[in-house]
């Protein structure tokens, strides 16, 4: 099984990047292999709105796409992403924003995930472990263009 998780400031505040991260139709706009999302369900349980999507990711001429059941939980501010379908034997996704100040907060991103099937892991694991390296910045890029690049010094607040 592979993992990776980072915590990383940045300089936009824990409920605009919850809200960024959870508008997951405009991944493809931005998000590295993320070529398309379909959100079959929404519903909210227990004050949480629940998504089922599929995402399509792709590179080249290798297309696969895999379903999630995605749960966002702006009280807490935490994304959790669990796999139903797709080309991994596990995945598991977590995201938490916390505050610093109005202006800033931590990004705390967690994935751990598996491929079902070892030509696949040949094919694209080495580009998933790169793309998933690149999220947290992709997040970030996404926010300064949307909500505007501002010039603090989020180091700081580690």
């Amino acid at each position: 099984m592979h993992t990776y998780e980072i915590k990383h400031n940045v300089a936009h505040s824990a409920d605009d990047m919850f809200a960024l991260v959870a508008r997951i139709e405009d991944y493809p706009k931005f998000l590295p292999l993320c070529e398309e999302i379909r959100v079959k369900r929404r519903e909210l349980v227990d004050g949480r709105e629940v998504l089922i999507a599929t995402m399509m990711v792709g590179y080249k001429l290798i297309r696969e796409s895999m379903t999630t059941k995605v749960t966002l939980d702006p009280a807490h501010r935490t994304i959790f992403v669990e796999y139903l379908d797709g080309p991994f034997s596990h995945l598991e996704n977590r995201w938490h924003f916390e505050p610093h100040g109005a202006e800033a907060c931590e990004i705390d991103f967690y994935i751990a995930y598996s491929f079902r099937s070892r030509l696949f892991e040949t094919l694209m694991g080495g580009l998933f472990a790169r793309a998933v390296e690149r999220y947290t910045a992709a997040f970030e890029a996404r926010a300064d263009a949307i909500y505007g690049n501002k010039m603090i010094a989020v180091n700081a607040l580690a």
